[in-house]
């Protein structure tokens, strides 16, 4: 039995004559670029996500940047994130010059700690990244109250939680990526909605952001060969937008998948020693775009290894805190530590998922991990 993180092929087979004709039906048109399938895409998925409007672009990291861009800060401007995500989330930060601030998460959730977050703004703060991390929304009603209060910008990092739901006080729910001043969305093929290549998009309920949005993603203009402001060449090409009008009708199905397979482990790994299962927040829809164990009494990297001589794959999400890396060490002091980020980075531990698993795969993952115990 061959056992894969994700089985991206086996998702194709299941719609290969929809994806086919996509494909072949962008490659007669010869309209590679802006064709009519992008139009189409942005269409569809503000429709599905119920926001006014959706800017394609080239990948997750370019959305976060241009979303960025809009907003107009300044150099040193700073700008908070969680220390414990990819390193996109803050690099898009540090390419403008501006300032990224790192804070804690929450232990259970692993999203940005509310607490971490309103001890880190100070005056110079002018915007927050919260990360939906791993498909589970971060706690968007108390940092809309926050980013209210302080008059802060907010721009949901959402590559890993589209289709995700935010459920508020009063029981309303939205979609993560809508709740913001901008939304910014990555369709790489491993996400829940993933192409075949790169991809990415912008979401905003902000007429005037989206027109800047839109502009910069299209190197500042709205009128070709003139440029009002400075931007970037990011698309979205039509041939990934033709496979993502496909896709998208199955997002829902595919979410329903993940979450049964979720499950499957839930009642299959309960109670182990030595073992915490994802945390399933009662203000937030799950949709497990990763499932991700917290391995105790620092056994994380045998349990990877003993899985390996298994057959079985697994992923470190993420081995150190965006502080700890080269790159970002001028952003923190000496000796800077966050406790839970640190603890994360030691304890957590992904095992398959996708929306092809089996309960015969997950039986032999389950095993393993029980034999390990």
């Amino acid at each position: 039995m061959s056992i894969q993180m994700v089985d991206l092929k086996g998702q194709y087979q299941k719609i290969k004559p929809e994806i086919d004709t996509a494909l072949l039906s962008c490659a007669e048109s010869a309209n590679y670029i802006k064709g009519n399938e992008v139009k189409q895409f942005e269409d569809g998925l503000a429709k599905y996500l119920n926001t006014d409007h959706v800017i394609s672009c080239g990948n997750g990291t370019d959305a976060l940047q241009i979303a960025l861009m809009a907003l107009d800060l300044k150099p040193e401007d700073e700008v908070i994130v969680p220390a414990f995500t990819y390193v996109a989330t803050a690099e898009a930060i540090a390419l403008l010059k501006l300032k990224p601030v790192m804070v804690d998460v929450d232990s259970d959730t692993f999203n940005i700690s509310i607490d971490s977050l309103e001890k880190a703004i100070t005056p110079k703060t002018k915007a927050i990244v919260p990360v939906h991390l791993y498909g589970q929304s971060a706690d968007m009603e108390s940092i809309m109250m926050l980013a209210d209060k302080y008059g802060i910008f907010v721009i949901e990092d959402n590559a890993q939680s589209l289709g995700a739901e935010y459920i508020f006080s009063n029981g309303t729910k939205k979609k993560t990526g809508t709740i913001g001043h901008i939304g910014c969305y990555s369709f790489f093929p491993t996400k829940n909605l993933g192409c075949f290549g790169d991809g990415g998009a912008l979401s905003t309920n902000d007429s005037e952001l989206a027109k800047r949005c839109q502009m910069i993603a299209s190197h500042g203009q709205q009128k070709k060969y003139y440029h009002e402001t400075i931007g970037c060449n990011s698309r979205l090409d039509t041939i990934q937008a033709g496979i993502l009008n496909v896709k998208l009708k199955y997002l829902d199905e595919y979410i329903f998948a993940r979450k049964k397979s979720a499950e499957y482990y839930f009642q299959n790994l309960d109670g182990l020693e030595g073992l915490v299962l994802p945390n399933k927040a009662a203000y937030a829809n799950h949709t497990f775009n990763q499932f991700t164990l917290k391995v105790q009494n620092n056994n994380r990297d045998k349990l990877q290894a003993f899985l390996k001589e298994q057959g079985i794959p697994s992923i470190i999400y993420y081995p150190f805190p965006l502080y700890a890396q080269p790159a970002f060490k001028q952003f923190s002091p000496n000796g800077f530590q966050l406790e839970n980020t640190e603890i994360l980075c030691k304890s957590v531990l992904s095992i398959p998922m996708h929306t092809e698993l089996t309960e015969e795969i997950q039986d032999k993952v389950i095993e393993s991990i029980r034999n390990f115990n």
